[in-house]
């Protein structure tokens, strides 16, 4: 009996020894994890930390129009065909005489036939007085009137300020002179 009492504190340390370690061992994964997640933390920080900053001081602002103006998509100068491939516009509407253009988000753009029934829908709420003057409108401000049957906010809000007013005149120009019958395919170049 003294014999087995001798050995039970040793057991038992024994035991907590052994608990003590499945504990530790079991606590390290976590200690991993919180240290991976705070150098990714860190890291990320410091990545953003060196993005450069405006000149001009702290409180300098970047100016919109010459973001935009340093991204545009089309200046004008290129073939109507390359003005909408380029801006997308052909990604999501049917353009009759574009190679390409056949989306299904937005509407047919035979502006030449809908153009006078949109300026005289009354649901319709923009200032445009012309066919032309609505498709600048469609693109500069396109909440100001949606197509029923299309999604709103489909069309993007940065599309004015990503095409020049000569980009943006050739596209009014072409689509104002489109009729629902005009089906000629138009190249490229």
């Amino acid at each position: 009996m003294l014999g087995s009492a001798r050995f039970a504190p040793r057991a038992a340390r024994k035991r907590m020894w052994n608990q003590r370690e499945a504990g530790a061992r079991s606590a390290e994964p976590f200690w991993t994890s919180v240290m991976i997640g705070v150098v990714l933390l860190v890291g990320t920080l410091s990545y953003f930390r060196q993005a450069p900053r405006p000149s001009g001081g702290p409180t300098a602002m970047a100016s919109p129009a010459i973001d935009a103006a340093s991204a545009l998509l089309a200046t004008g100068e290129e073939p109507i065909a390359q003005i909408f491939i380029r801006s997308g516009c052909a990604s999501c509407h049917m353009i009759p005489g574009i190679e390409g253009a056949q989306g299904r988000v937005g509407p047919k753009l035979v502006l030449g036939t809908t153009g006078p029934q949109r300026l005289a829908d009354p649901a319709y709420q923009g200032t445009a007085r012309t066919i032309r003057e609505y498709i600048h409108e469609s693109i500069v401000t396109p909440g100001t009137y949606v197509v029923p049957g299309f999604p709103d906010q489909a069309m993007p809000r940065w599309y004015g300020m990503r095409l020049s007013a000569g980009a943006l005149d050739k596209i009014a120009g072409y689509l104002e002179g489109l009729k629902e019958e005009s089906e000629s395919i138009v190249g490229g170049h």
